[in-house]
């Protein structure tokens, strides 16, 4: 008995160094851990607060102007300097420039995350289908994705938004969903059958739990990290996108107002008038690159073999 109780002893030693719960502690899980592994990196909280930044920008630009995305113009004053009055000069219509940046965060950042957002969804829903029954499902789902990777990314939202011109962020959002969505479903599908047949499925497979409960409640929870990762990563490359598009001149169309049509309207003046430039380059340069850095660091947190 001494011995069997000092092997019990080390055994729950053990559990407890490995973050498992022991005499009704908490118990351990893949998320509490990548959060506590995410709160010691400096550069998870430098990307959350450019982020949470850009976001306020968006969502309340009142806070950091009083003026609209296209008032109190003065073409007289076109393509000032930054100084006076205007803290980040202005632009080509006279308006002020500073009040254009916070403005343009809008359209960028809300097309941005509404389409990784429901590239996630499609991801969710038909990875998930497509990994867990297999068969005739699953290769359709897989060739329909096949023939939609092949479409390149910036070329194919260019000829669609060619041919329907007058688009806005909804059209854009649309668009970009349509060609975006196929890197995640593959993960997803893979994530899917990977743990489809795990001990703890067919644990409560054989205790008759439906396919539905066990998919939401077994193998989404243990599939899901790597898409998340894929996800966050994925914001910041349509950011880069929806920008790209906007300085080709078919994105978004003036009087709206984004960081990449600021670009194109500034490109012909850099030389004399870099402001123009330099201010929307590097909201959207710190934008996208907090976005790539936070999902690094995401990664990181969540996949064990990394830490």
């Amino acid at each position: 008995m001494t011995v069997k109780g000092a092997d019990q002893g080390e055994h729950g030693a053990a559990v407890a160094e490995a973050g498992g719960a022991v005499g009704g502690g908490r118990p351990a899980s893949l998320w509490h851990d990548a959060w506590r592994d995410l709160r010691r990196r400096w550069v998870f909280w430098w990307a959350a607060a450019v982020l949470a930044l850009v976001g306020t920008m968006a969502a309340a630009p009142g806070l950091f102007t009083d003026l609209g995305r296209n008032e109190n113009c003065d073409p007289n004053q076109a393509r000032l300097p930054p100084g006076g009055g205007h803290r980040f000069g202005t632009d080509l219509a006279g308006c002020d420039y500073f009040a254009h940046v916070v403005h343009g965060a809008r359209p960028t950042l809300f097309i941005g995350v509404a389409v990784t957002a429901f590239a996630l969804l499609i991801a969710m829903v038909f990875g998930m289908l497509a990994g867990y029954y297999g068969g005739l499902l699953d290769t359709v789902v897989a060739r329909i994705t096949d023939v939609f990777f092949g479409l390149p990314f910036v070329l194919g939202a260019t000829v669609i938004l060619v041919a329907f011109p007058g688009h806005g962020v909804g059209a854009m959002t649309l668009v970009l969903v349509l060609l975006g969505w196929t890197t995640m479903i593959r993960i997803m599908r893979a994530q899917v059958i990977a743990v489809r047949d795990a001990d703890y499925v067919r644990a409560a497979r054989l205790l008759g739990a439906s396919d539905l409960r066990i998919m939401l409640r077994h193998v989404l929870p243990n599939a899901l990290a790597p898409v998340i990762v894929v996800a966050t990563l994925n914001v910041g490359n349509v950011i880069s996108g929806e920008a790209t598009l906007d300085f080709l001149g078919v994105g978004l169309q003036y009087p709206q107002v984004s960081w990449g049509l600021q670009l194109n309207l500034a490109q012909s003046y850099f030389v004399e008038h870099p402001h123009l430039l330099v201010f929307p380059a590097a909201f959207l340069s710190a934008t996208v690159l907090s976005f790539l850095l936070l999902g690094d660091a995401v990664r990181d947190a969540l996949d064990p073999k990394l830490r």
